[in-house]
């Protein structure tokens, strides 16, 4: 899977947004924390969502489970709003 090319990732004052373009299936913007923005981050590139959540392990302390969960949660949201290509 991949971040959609209609959707541009943009960081603001610390902050991660992701912003679709004119051609995007939805229309308002996504802002993010930093487990957001590693997400966004890991998905420039076709990734599965166990590679995903190997980055998150590597860069965030926490119970596998747990970041799994997160991760799932994250891309659930994305492919509901047209952001992920699969």
């Amino acid at each position: 899977m991949k971040l959609n090319p209609d959707f541009i990732v943009h960081k603001m004052d610390g902050e991660t947004v992701l912003i679709p373009t004119a051609n995007a299936p939805f229309h308002g913007l996504i802002q993010g924390n930093e487990s957001v923005e590693v997400i966004l981050e890991c998905l420039s590139e076709d990734v599965t969502q166990d590679e995903i959540v190997d980055e998150m392990c590597r860069r965030f302390r926490g119970d596998r489970a747990l970041i799994e969960e997160d991760v799932a949660d994250v891309i659930a949201r994305l492919d509901s709003i047209g952001a992920i290509q699969r």
